[in-house]
């Protein structure tokens, strides 16, 4: 794995590239970087992605069950919510109804 800054640099330009509408998850975005293990790093870089000089969607990043587990990061409790309902998704006890329709792959979406 890279070093912390380079990591946290590739997760936020894989983040800017997740489409309007749709989400992916830590561990995806940890396997398309080549570093499967590393999904809790993937959030560390989420939570630090207020540091970039561009726009991150990081509310487009939930867990593997499409739970919304950074939601306390986003400055309230529902933030996270009302941005990705602002996106067209529902949202019901923390978790994204119809996840697998709106998950998006980078591993399939994008190529290395």
């Amino acid at each position: 794995m890279k070093s912390g800054n380079d990591f946290f640099e590739q997760v936020w330009q894989v983040v800017a590239l997740i489409p309007h509408g749709r989400v992916t998850s830590y561990g995806a975005i940890a396997r398309y970087l080549g570093s499967a293990q590393a999904s809790r790093t993937v959030g560390y870089a989420m939570n630090a992605s207020h540091a970039s000089t561009v726009k991150i969607p990081a509310h487009r990043v939930v867990n593997r069950n499409g739970l919304l587990t950074g939601k306390n990061w986003f400055g309230g409790p529902d933030v996270m919510q009302q941005l990705l309902e602002s996106e067209g998704m529902i949202i019901e006890n923390d978790k994204i109804v119809d996840f697998e329709k709106r998950f998006w792959d980078p591993n399939k979406e994008l190529t290395v």
